[in-house]
């Protein structure tokens, strides 16, 4: 069964305290830890946005929030409980006149207390809020800032964002989060690589045939339209969650699980990755957007459609990139990634395919290689691919079948989701799963060559219809190189 260690007391103020984010992600994130004995009764939490409300109605809002993200193991008793810890502070940051006093009150204000400012907003407000946090006094030693992705739309803006914040807070107080890396399934990744003598020999060329990353959704655009417009698939999963699945997969052993030594390493791969530009971007990516289709068996409208009637975007909602890492552990090795939306189905999977055996004494027609699938979402857990013997007369046959850990069945208890861990290690203190100044801007720096390679190009993304796999193009990737892409479920 997991074990669950209580955190200190702590105040934690949410900036954008009425959106999405908070009553889908945040607030339930914190009642469940408070569930699970990990949140003192003496902390604080305080939302704040511009809508005018009191604390009742506030908490009235996080319940039905809450409830929602619980389901059937709600429990009113511990609510009951639970909501009076919050408060409720109408509050535009962005303004002169803005009623820090009223804010402060409800913080205890001890060197000895972490107080946690999370900044769920519109990233181009975040210079804002932090240079009005430090004027009001409330940027000392034991105040920390959270900055959810994006930071930036490119390395200028993500620049311009990073200096900003540096001016009021230490890089030590700056938690830049990717809900990605509080995955279970993500920190076991380095758990399955650097404490089992099994793997770490073997994660290397010598033995990897190549690494694939997938992102899929079955979802739309949500409600996201303009963000994601001026956005794309790109941006907004590329360059920050599926970057830091890579780093993860391909980084050299820190010399401690510490904040720095992690991070380090991480920058590593970032500075090895082969940049992608001008005629290589056009065999070594995919861009793909949606068009009408058909999802258990019900029509579904293309992004066009989404957008507006008289739309004519060239954003794309789909990517597929053969990226490389010119080091010695990797030179060599493609790692693909792929993301989209409309996708047939939603996972997330990590897959490591190794090189067959050498030399065959079984015969053909059967898959000599190993493949280790890490899944990410949605149901997370570890799956080996082994060779076996097919039971029965007959002759010998050779089948591949999955040595499984799925984290549902192997743990009795429900286990955190990735805000639950990640809230927790703010309140720790604990930097490493969280990306550092320079590791932001050498994703950008990467990522930006590729947005210049396709504006040069001109090319639209090819389409695809809702509810499939994504272009043929990606098939034809893959297929050009003996290779394809990893549709298990």
């Amino acid at each position: 069964m997991a074990k669950f260690i209580p955190v200190d007391p702590f105040d934690i103020v949410i900036f954008g305290g009425t959106g999405d984010l908070s009553r889908r992600k945040l607030l339930p994130a914190l009642f469940h830890r408070w569930l699970d004995g990990q949140i003192p009764e003496t902390s604080c939490i305080v939302g704040t946005a511009r809508s005018e409300m009191d604390t009742k109605a506030y908490r009235q809002m996080a319940k039905e929030a809450c409830e929602a993200a619980s389901g059937d193991n709600w429990d009113s008793k511990e609510w009951a409980r639970f909501e009076k810890l919050i408060h409720y502070v109408s509050i535009d940051a962005t303004q002169e006149d803005a009623d820090w006093a009223t804010l402060k009150s409800f913080l205890t204000l001890d060197d000895a207390r972490p107080c946690v400012f999370y900044l769920a907003t519109s990233p181009r407000l975040y210079v804002q809020i932090c240079e009005a946090l430090g004027k009001a006094g409330l940027a000392e030693e034991n105040m920390r800032v959270v900055l959810e992705k994006p930071i930036g739309t490119d390395l200028e803006s993500a620049k311009a964002i990073n200096d900003g914040v540096a001016k009021v807070y230490a890089e030590r107080q700056v938690f830049r989060i990717d809900h990605y890396l509080g995955k279970e399934t993500v920190q076991n990744l380095m758990v399955l690589r650097f404490a089992n003598m099994l793997f770490e020999p073997i994660w290397s060329r010598n033995y990897v045939d190549h690494v694939q990353i997938t992102v899929a959704e079955d979802l739309g655009l949500e409600g996201r339209a303009d963000y994601y417009d001026k956005s794309g698939a790109l941006r907004d999963m590329v360059q920050n969650h599926m970057l830091q699945l890579l780093c993860l997969t391909a980084m050299e052993p820190p010399n401690k699980l510490e904040d720095d030594d992690v991070r380090t390493e991480k920058i590593k791969v970032l500075s090895a990755l082969v940049p992608i530009s001008g005629d290589s971007a056009k065999k070594l990516t995919v861009r793909g957007q949606y068009k009408a289709g058909v999802k258990d068996g019900k029509p579904v409208k293309g992004y066009l459609d989404e957008l507006s009637s008289d739309a004519d975007s060239a954003t794309e909602t789909f990517v597929a990139i053969k990226a490389s890492i010119d080091n010695w552990r990797w030179s060599g090795v493609p790692f693909y990634l792929r993301t989209g939306k409309r996708m047939s189905h939603r996972h997330s999977d990590i897959v490591i395919q190794f090189k067959p055996t050498p030399h065959s004494i079984f015969g053909e027609g059967y898959e000599s290689a190993n493949r280790l699938v890490i899944r990410l979402q949605p149901d997370e857990g570890v799956r080996l691919f082994v060779q076996i013997k097919e039971p029965g007369p007959g002759g010998l046959r050779v089948k591949s079948l999955p040595l499984n850990l799925s984290y549902a069945e192997s743990f009795t208890v429900r286990y955190p989701d990735a805000y639950e861990r990640l809230l927790m290690d703010v309140v720790r203190g604990n930097l490493s799963l969280f990306m550092r100044k320079d590791e932001v801007e050498a994703a950008w720096t990467w990522v930006d060559g590729l947005i210049e390679a396709w504006e040069q190009s001109g090319d639209r993304p090819e389409n695809y219809s809702a509810g499939s796999d994504g272009p043929l193009a990606a098939a034809m990737m893959m297929d050009r190189d003996g290779r394809a892409w990893w549709e298990g479920s």
